[in-house]
C-alpha cells in the first residue's frame, strides 16, 4: 500500500540530528506569481531539498502552469521532498485521468504524492464556460478518486460529479493516495476536516481568521470521528524578507494581495472581518482599473507603488517580513497560532535560505537547552 513518506505533523527538534533534520512542518510553492520558464521549478525543487523542506506545494494556472506535467516534472527531480498539488480542479479533467493521474505520481515519486483539489476562480470558470464547483461536487470526487485507488470497479455512478456508466482503473490496486483541500469559506473547511488528509489555508489570513479555519477543520474531523491530529492544516503565510529588492518585495505583498482582491475580494474581506468600503475604493481605483490583468503579473513598480496606499497596513500585516530572524519567528508563531505546518508563500527556497537557516537555528537552540535541562 502506498503511502506519505513521513505521516508525522509535528516532528520534534531531536538533539542528536540536531540542524540536519528535514522540516516536514515547512513548504513552499513553486513558480510562484508569473514565472519566465516552467523550468524555473526543477532548480527550485532541488534547492528546497537541500534546505530540507518538507513539501513543494503546485499551483495551476492555464497557461505554462500546468500541474500534471509539472508533477511529474518534480516527482523526476527530487527523492524526498513531498509533491503536492495546491490546487488543480476536479472538473478540468475526465475523473479516469486524474485518478490515474494520481497513480502514476505515486508510483513515480514513491508515495509521495498528494493530490490537491480547490473550488476555483468562479469569474474565470464563467468566462470560460466552465461549470462552478460545488462542495457537494468536491466530497463525492474524493470517494470517486478513493474506491477507484483501491482497485473498485464502480457502476453506474450518478452523483454531483456527473453520471458514468463505468468507472475503473485496476482491479490489484490497493493504494492510498493523500488528497488535500484548498479551503476558504466554511463549507470548505468543513468538507476538509471530514475527509481530507491536508487542509491548505488562503494568504494573508489574519490571526483570528487562521485560529477560526484551524478550530472548524479540527471540530470537522472529531465530529466525523476522525483524529483531528490525523488532518494537517497548513497556513498559507507570505514571507518576504528585507534581503529581497524593494521592488520584488512590493511585486510579493502589495502585488499578490491585489491580485487576491481582484478575483475574489468580496471573499477575502468577508473572511477576514474587512471593512467592504475599502474593498469598493479600491477596485474604482483609477490605479488599479488601469492595470489591465493580475496585477502581480503585469504592473509595474510604479503602478505597486501607486496601489500600495489603498491597501490598509493591517490588509497586509498578516505575514513574515523584517529581518530573516524576525521572519523566522513569524513563521514559527503561526505554529505557535494552532497551524500544523507552514507554506512559506511568495518566495522561491533561495530567497528563503537566510529564512530556514534562522529558524533551524532555533531548533538548535531547543535541542540545545532540552539536552542541557
Amino acid at each position: 500500500m502506498a503511502t506519505m513518506t513521513d505521516a508525522s505533523h509535528h516532528q520534534p527538534a531531536d538533539a542528536a540530528a540536531g540542524a540536519e533534520r528535514r522540516l516536514d512542518e515547512l513548504g513552499f510553492y513553486t513558480l510562484a506569481g508569473a514565472p519566465d520558464s516552467p523550468r524555473d521549478m526543477l532548480d527550485e525543487l532541488r534547492a528546497a531539498e537541500l534546505l530540507g523542506l518538507g513539501a513543494g506545494f503546485i499551483s495551476e494556472r492555464f497557461n505554462i502552469k500546468e500541474a500534471v506535467t509539472l508533477s511529474g516534472a518534480a516527482a523526476a527531480v527530487t527523492s524526498d521532498i513531498r509533491i503536492i498539488t495546491g490546487a488543480t480542479n476536479h472538473n478540468t479533467r475526465h475523473p479516469i485521468v486524474t485518478a490515474s493521474y494520481a497513480s502514476t505520481m505515486d508510483g513515480l515519486s514513491n508515495g509521495r504524492f498528494t493530490l490537491g483539489i480547490g473550488r476555483g476562480i468562479a469569474p474565470l470558470f464563467d468566462a470560460f464556460g466552465i461549470e462552478r464547483i460545488t462542495t457537494a461536487q468536491m466530497e463525492d470526487f474524493v470517494g470517486v478518486m478513493r474506491r477507484l485507488w483501491r482497485g473498485e470497479t464502480i457502476v453506474g455512478h450518478d452523483g454531483p460529479i456527473g453520471s458514468y456508466p463505468v468507472l475503473r482503473l485496476d482491479p490489484t490496486f490497493d493504494l492510498d493516495i493523500p488528497m488535500a483541500l484548498v479551503a476558504f469559506g466554511p463549507n470548505s473547511l468543513d468538507l476538509g476536516g471530514r475527509l481530507l488528509d491536508d487542509v491548505i489555508l488562503h494568504t494573508f489570513f489574519t490571526d483570528e481568521t487562521l485560529q477560526r479555519c484551524i478550530s472548524t477543520v479540527k471540530a470537522s474531523a472529531e465530529k466525523a470521528g476522525r483524529d483531528p491530529d490525523e488532518v494537517r492544516v497548513w497556513s498559507c503565510f507570505a514571507t518576504i524578507g528585507d534581503h529581497l529588492p524593494e521592488p520584488l518585495r512590493l511585486k510579493k505583498t502589495v502585488g499578490r494581495l491585489s491580485t487576491y482582491l481582484q478575483a475574489y475580494g468580496d471573499l477575502m474581506v468577508t473572511t477576514n472581518d474587512w471593512d467592504p468600503a475599502v474593498l469598493e475604493r479600491f477596485r474604482a481605483a483609477p490605479e488599479v482599473t488601469s492595470v489591465t490583468g493580475a496585477i502581480d503579473a503585469v504592473a509595474t513598480t510604479e503602478q505597486l507603488e501607486a496601489i500600495a496606499p489603498l491597501l490598509p497596513d493591517e490588509w497586509l500585516a498578516p505575514s513574515a517580513t523584517g529581518s530573516a530572524e524576525q521572519c523566522a519567528a513569524d513563521t514559527r508563531r503561526q505554529l505557535d497560532l494552532g497551524a500544523d505546518a507552514v507554506i512559506m508563500h511568495g518566495a522561491t527556497p533561495t530567497q528563503l535560505e537566510p529564512i530556514v537557516a534562522a529558524y533551524r537555528s532555533t531548533d538548535a537552540a531547543g535541542a540545545a537547552a532540552t539536552s542541557t535541562s
